[in-house]
Formats: C-alpha cells, sequence, structure tokens
C-alpha cells in the first residue's frame, strides 16, 4: 500500500474488513502501522463517528458487501475528506461501476494489490476454509468456490512474481477444475499487469492435490511438536495458556517466538531432550540477573535498562515451552503412547520390524478394547478401513456398533464424499494407492514411521520424477526447469540462505480440503534438502484430525451458505 500511496504518513485512518484485519495481524503489528503515521484502525462493519477532516485508507476484499459498506461512508454526507482504496484482488466491473457511480469524486487512488491469502508462516499460506462447499452432496456453490480459490492462488503467485507451470493430480474432478481455472487466471493476470508487458513463464511449479490423496496423515497422531500441540492442547487463534507460579498466563505460538520456531518440527524426543539445557539456562539467567542487580552503578544503569525487555522475553519463551512440552508428555505418557504403535502399523502396513501386517484387525483390536475416548476409537477405526482401501458394509456396521457411534456414523461414512473407499466393492480393485518412496535407510522412532505422502510428492517433483500419467500438466514450465534448477558438475552448488532461495527455483503445492501440521514441516524439510528450490505448500485451511472428523461429519448437513474465510484459519 505504501509504495502506491504517498499520503499514509498525513493520514491517520485505516479502514479494515474482517479478512484484512486477519492478514495485517499475521504480518505485522501496531507498532508498523504508527510508524507509517496511522494511528486509528477500523472496522468497516462497524459504526464509525465521522472524521470529515482526515482522509482514509480503505484496505478491503472486492466484495457487493464491502463495497456497499464503503459508499454508506459518503452517502450522503462523507464521513471522510478523501478514501483511498485498495483491493486484496480483482474488483469484478460490476461492482468497480457501482462505487465509481457513487463515490467517484471522493476517491483519490484505487488500487487492486494481489494479496487475498493468509500468509500463516514463513512458507504457508491458506485461502479460507470452504471444505463443506467442495465437498457436500448438498453443495450448490461448487463452481463458484473454486473460481474464488483459484483468485486467491492468482495473487499469491503474483505476490511471489510467479508464473508457474501447473499440475494436477489426475482423477481429482475438483484439482483438475481448479488447475484450469488458475492456469487462465494467471495467463489473464500477466497479460494485464502494470508493464503492459506479457510475462514468459517462471522457474516454478504450481502443484494442485486434493486431500483424498493422504487420508491417513491428518488423522494419525503425530509426534513432532507443533502437529502434537495443536492436536492435543486446546490452542485457539495460536494462544496457549499455562500455568506459572499458580497463575494464569497466556503465550502465542507464531513466529515472532524464535524458540518455537526452533523448536515446532522437532520430534517430541528431541524437545524434551532441550529441556534440561532450557531450565539451566533460565536458571543461569536469573542468577546473573541477580548479581547485577548488587552490581548496577548510574552509569551502567541505562544499558542494563536496554537490555531487560530482550532478557525477560527470552526467560518467558523459554518457560512457555517448558511447560508446553511438559503439557505434551503428559498426554503422550496417559493415552497416545498406546494408540501411536497401533496407528503406524496400521498406517505403514509394517511393524517397527519391517514385518508385513497380515491381519489388520488384530492391531485394531486392542484399541478398540482399551478405554481410550471415542475420538481416539474413531481415528483407529478410519487408518484400518484406509489400510484396506475399503471394508465390507457387515464388518463397516460391526465397528461402527463398537465404537458406540451409530448416531453419528457420518464420522466414517462421509469420507466417500471425499473419494476416499469406505466400503470395499468391485470397482475398488482399480482404486491404486500411491506408490510410497524407499525410506528404509532413514532413521526414524517406532512410533513415527510414517511419512506423508505430500513429502513424496515434493521430492518428486523437485527431481522431475512426477509421472506425467498421474499429474498432467495443465501448462508446461520452461523446459530447462526440473525442479531443482540441476546442478552440473561445472557450477557451485547454491547456498540456502534467503536470497539464494529466491534466485532459485519454487515449488508451490496448493492442497484443495486443507493440510495437516505435519505436511506443513514437508515444506521446510524438503527446502531444507534442496537448496535452491523453495517449497510453498498452500490450502484452504489448516487441519487438526479433531477438526476434520467434525468437518467430515458435518458434510451431511448443509453446507454454507458462502465462501468465508473468517471462519477458519
Amino acid at each position: 500500500i505504501r509504495s502506491h500511496c504517498n499520503i499514509i504518513n498525513d493520514s491517520q485512518i485505516l479502514i479494515l474488513d474482517q479478512f484484512t484485519t486477519r492478514l495485517l495481524s499475521s504480518c505485522c503489528k501496531m507498532s508498523n502501522l504508527m510508524s507509517e503515521g496511522i494511528t486509528i484502525v477500523e472496522d468497516l462493519h462497524k459504526n464509525r463517528e465521522p472524521v470529515p477532516e482526515m482522509k482514509a485508507i480503505y484496505f478491503m476484499r472486492p466484495t457487493a458487501e464491502c463495497i456497499d459498506k464503503f459508499i454508506d461512508d459518503f452517502k450522503p454526507k462523507p464521513k471522510y475528506k478523501a478514501a483511498f482504496v485498495f483491493f486484496t484482488d480483482y474488483c469484478p466491473d460490476d461492482l468497480f461501476d457501482k462505487m465509481k457511480k457513487n463515490c467517484a469524486k471522493h476517491i483519490k487512488v484505487c488500487k487492486e494489490i494481489n494479496i487475498s491469502f493468509l500468509p500463516l508462516e514463513a512458507q504457508v499460506s491458506v485461502s479460507g476454509d470452504a471444505f463443506s462447499l467442495l465437498y457436500s452432496p448438498n453443495s450448490k456453490d461448487r463452481d463458484q468456490t473454486l473460481e474464488t480459490i483459484a483468485n486467491q492462488i492468482v495473487t499469491l503467485c503474483a505476490t511471489l512474481d510467479e508464473y508457474p507451470g501447473v499440475r494436477y493430480k489426475k482423477d481429482s474432478a475438483n484439482g483438475n477444475k481448479l488447475a484450469e481455472l488458475v492456469d487462465n487466471k494467471l495467463a489473464r493476470h500477466y497479460e494485464l499487469d502494470d508493464n503492459s508487458k506479457k510475462k514468459g513463464k517462471t522457474p516454478a511449479l504450481l502443484l494442485i492435490v486434493d486431500r483424498a490423496l493422504d487420508p491417513v496423515s491428518p488423522v494419525l497422531h503425530e509426534l513432532t511438536y507443533q502437529a502434537m500441540a495443536y492436536d492435543l492442547i486446546p490452542i485457539k487463534d495460536n494462544t496457549y495458556e499455562y500455568d506459572t507460579d499458580g497463575s494464569k498466563k497466556e503465550a502465542l505460538l507464531n513466529e515472532e517466538d524464535e524458540l518455537w520456531v526452533k523448536l515446532r518440527h522437532m520430534h517430541i524426543a528431541e524437545v524434551t531432550g532441550q529441556i534440561p539445557k532450557l531450565v539451566k539456562e533460565i536458571s543461569a539467567s536469573r542468577d546473573e540477573k541477580k548479581q547485577a542487580d548488587g552490581k548496577i552503578t548510574i552509569g551502567g544503569l541505562s544499558q542494563v535498562m536496554k537490555k531487560m525487555p530482550g532478557f525477560r522475553k527470552q526467560v518467558t519463551q523459554k518457560t512457555v515451552h517448558i511447560s508446553l512440552a511438559e503439557d505434551l508428555m503428559n498426554h503422550y505418557q496417559k493415552n497416545v503412547e498406546k494408540l501411536c504403535k497401533a496407528e503406524q502399523d496400521l498406517a505403514v502396513g509394517a511393524d517397527a520390524d519391517g514385518q508385513k501386517v497380515k491381519d489388520p484387525m488384530r492391531t485394531l483390536l486392542p484399541v478398540l478394547l482399551h478405554p481410550h475416548d471415542t475420538t481416539d476409537k474413531i481415528r483407529a477405526v478410519l487408518l484400518y478401513i484406509f489400510s484396506l482401501n475399503g471394508t465390507t458394509a457387515e464388518n463397516l456396521n460391526k465397528l461402527i456398533q463398537h465404537v458406540k457411534i451409530e448416531e453419528e456414523s457420518g464420522y466414517i461414512l462421509n469420507w466417500k464424499h471425499l473419494g476416499v473407499p469406505i466400503l470395499s466393492t468391485p470397482s475398488m480393485f482399480s482404486f491404486r494407492k500411491p506408490s510410497r518412496r524407499d525410506r528404509s535407510d532413514q532413521e526414524t522412532y517406532n512410533v513415527s514411521r510414517w511419512t506423508p505422502v505430500i513429502k513424496d510428492i515434493m521430492e518428486d517433483a523437485v527431481e522431475n520424477k512426477l509421472d506425467v500419467k498421474d499429474w498432467p500438466y495443465q501448462s508446461e514450465c520452461p523446459s530447462a526447469w526440473n525442479g531443482s534448477r540441476a546442478v552440473s558438475a561445472r557450477q557451485k552448488h547454491k547456498g540456502s540462505s534467503p536470497d539464494d532461495l529466491r534466485s532459485g527455483s519454487r515449488l508451490i503445492v496448493f492442497v484443495l480440503g486443507g493440510v495437516s501440521y505435519s505436511e506443513m514441516r514437508c515444506a521446510y524439510e524438503v527446502t531444507h534438502a534442496n537448496k535452491s528450490c523453495e517449497v510453498i505448500i498452500g490450502s484452504t485451511h489448516i487441519l487438526t484430525p479433531r477438526g476434520l472428523l467434525e468437518d467430515i461429519y458435518n458434510l451431511g448437513k448443509q453446507p454454507m451458505e458462502s465462501f468465508n474465510i473468517e471462519d477458519k484459519p
């Protein structure tokens, strides 16, 4: 916005809708806005007092509701001296004409800035929860939802300054349609860019993936720190509540927390190995502070005061993660540990010694007989069914009765709406699980042997090994690009600094239907392993196992009336 509008330092009012509020909150603080001269941030949808001597900056989505609210601010009497309007993406002609007809003399700037997605992490973005609209058999808005998602993916590519080749998973109706929409919209976008020049393809690849490709990963108990935390702890809006010194406190788990960024993709066993070190550091820091308090001179006071905020922040972060790791280990030892072996055997199809699971029911039975909660039993039953590519109606009914969910059988049956086999039929013989990479030489924990399918796909794409029969091209990348910018013997290998990554290739993976935390981790791992290829993963929303089960269950109900990015992250 700053680059397109030279009045921000003169303005003090910024008006946002629900989405742009979340967008700005995800990437900047109020102090950042204040440094640009903005001291007031208002909600577009709430009543506001007129300030006719001041200019207002509107940052909003180009929707009918937002346009109507904007027009109300200037008719019959203007609330502000002038309006500087910035849309998150393309504004439809009818809405633009309506705004122009009613408020043209008040609008000083009107710009589309192409950022209708939420950047949750350095390599993760979401567009908005559309699960029921995409998969409910009652959905009447599937095509419009795909149009909206396609527009959002285009703004992601535009923000990254990429014009990628597009591929999609064969036999995914939603994926095929979305790939076509995105490719057409990208072509139109780059024909209409600010430079009035047609942009050529960049060394990037966009893969469209459907949730049905891997139903296992979001159902398993994952034991890496971030995924485990969001599965087992009631974390809302990335806020973790914990006790310290007898009082309740809250901590925000985001990229401002350096320790969180360092630990989030580690296995819980590795995280707990860090705890003694953190405890020692906190004790040492407190001892140093006590000693320093007794030695402070007048001349050194200002230096001590400058260091105090950083000191407190570091101690707080360490305290938070000691508490969180202890919470997770309590859950693991109480319940999760008993589930993990069975879940891993069912998911992988073999036990920790590599012996094939010949009778999955024998693996499942101990879980059903143990007094686990109903949700954990449903997860185990689903993993059993996925391992078989569907089961018989008779067996399925017995399982539903055993878990005592006769009235809530949709938690299992509704997976069929995603295209995941639940009942085995003669036609299921044609259903083929994706072939997996051999990782037998990689060291893993016995309770964490499963690797998300998306990681295989990322690695195959980077190495140019994706089978064109399974992954058709909607549009091809430049022929010279093989996903990793293959480094010849004459070239020096590129480093892994952010600048190096930006100068290399980019793989963008978009998962329709939600992405799990374990799959998000894979984007970082593949980037780290390949240096010159950065992997960005996007989705409609972030999944937790319990949240996904509720989404699945609700597919039997009426879907949302419209696509709403505010509902879920």
